[in-house]
């Protein structure tokens, strides 16, 4: 069962007036998005400005594996 259908099970089991404030919180949630998706490609585009020309690091299959202490 995927995540949405547990959701959608569990939100039809509870009362109008809470499905209604789950619903105005999804809102929330949806309108903040919004706003902060314009800020975060601001900032990693800002990051990432010049690394084209940056010369890329050659990694070995030792780079790679996982050391464990």
């Amino acid at each position: 069962m995927s995540l949405t259908q547990r959701i959608v099970r569990k939100l039809e089991k509870m009362p109008e007036a809470i499905q209604s404030e789950v619903l105005d919180f999804i809102d929330f949630i949806d309108s903040r998005k919004g706003a902060d998706s314009d800020w975060k490609d601001l900032s990693i585009s800002s990051a990432m400005r010049g690394m084209e020309n940056e010369p890329s690091p050659e990694y070995t299959a030792r780079d790679l594996k996982e050391k464990f202490q």
